[in-house]
């Protein structure tokens, strides 16, 4: 018996020994299958997604993928210097010469209403890997088919995108909540010779045939019972925010107010490349996360780290990040 334990322990060692040595290959497998997740072999594979309770709602977070993007400094924080930025990503523990975009459109089930806010990037972002929601809302337990309302936060292409597919709507039951301004906008031939030119264009091609089963909305209308919409202008000519709240819980639908955990909500007052009136979106900023963290809400931030939910307190010049555990889940 004994020499019998002692081969079993050599064997042990010895498998052991050869996964340490295996472990650079399997590292270099491992790195592999990671690039292929920015490919179109992720298309095999079911998106993340991320179920929360509000009350008697219930919210799934879906991602619509992920895009690393170089020199974080040319988008966030484009009125400071590139030393100052990547500082403040030091600070925080994350590289200085890239940054990780995330897409997170989220569902939400009242009991009697399945409402999507925002679309995703749809069939443009599937070279890419991207353009999962469809995906994602199987992987939840719905059919796109029973989305029976489609809210739109804005109008930029990364969140009206999967509202078609092959031409034709991709929620063929749904009706649609837009915002006024923000239709008026990017609808207008004026936008035509202009840098919004490419976004009138999505405009006309994604929204404006689904303009018939549409309501247009301004601030403080209700969508729902429950669902209320708060001007944020800025980011876009009529960016809308959304409150959420149902058994006494509140939660906050913030879109694209801030499109960095650290560099937006840290620095709340830096430019955004992104941002169409830069003085307006900060002001949004101020206004809406100060309301989230006086309140103590949780949010979901479009572009925030998958799952994208989380809290914020008030800190220096800004607000702090502090994503969210198992609130929601009890």
């Amino acid at each position: 018996m004994a020499s019998e334990m002692s081969m079993k322990r050599r064997t042990l060692m010895t498998a052991g020994t050869m996964s340490v040595l295996a472990a650079p290959s399997i590292m270099t497998g491992f790195a592999a299958a990671q690039e292929k997740t920015d490919s179109q072999d992720m298309q095999s594979a079911q998106p993340p997604i991320r179920a929360l309770k509000l009350g008697a709602f219930k919210v799934v977070v879906i991602s619509d993928g992920t895009r690393v993007m170089a020199k974080p400094h040319e988008t966030y924080g484009t009125n400071q210097s590139e030393q100052a930025v990547s500082e403040l990503l030091a600070q925080n523990f994350l590289p200085t010469d890239a940054l990780v975009n995330s897409y997170s459109p989220v569902l939400v089930d009242t009991g009697t209403e399945v409402i999507l806010f925002d679309t995703g990037l749809g069939e443009a972002g599937r070279e890419s890997g991207s353009g999962r929601l469809i995906d994602g809302i199987r992987a939840a337990g719905y059919a796109p088919e029973r989305v029976s309302m489609v809210v739109l936060t804005h109008m930029h292409g990364d969140h009206i995108g999967g509202l078609m597919e092959g031409g034709k709507p991709a929620f063929a039951n749904a009706r649609y909540v837009i915002g006024e301004t923000e239709y008026a906008f990017w609808k207008d031939p004026a936008r035509v010779g202009t840098p919004a030119e490419g976004g009138h264009k999505g405009v006309l091609e994604k929204v404006v045939p689904l303009a018939e089963k549409a309501t247009f909305i301004g601030d403080g209308a209700d969508v729902a019972p429950g669902i209320s919409a708060m001007a944020a202008f800025g980011h876009s000519p009529g960016h809308m925010v959304f409150r959420l709240e149902s058994d006494g819980k509140a939660m906050m639908l913030t879109a694209d107010t801030a499109n960095h955990y650290v560099l937006s909500l840290q620095r709340p007052d830096w430019e955004v490349r992104f941002d169409m009136d830069k003085a307006a979106a900060a002001a949004s900023r101020r206004k809406v996360f100060g309301m989230i963290a006086s309140e103590r809400l949780p949010f979901i931030g479009y572009h925030m780290p998958f799952p994208a939910v989380g809290f914020v307190e008030a800190q220096d010049q800004g607000y702090r990040f502090v994503p969210a555990s198992y609130q929601l889940d009890i």
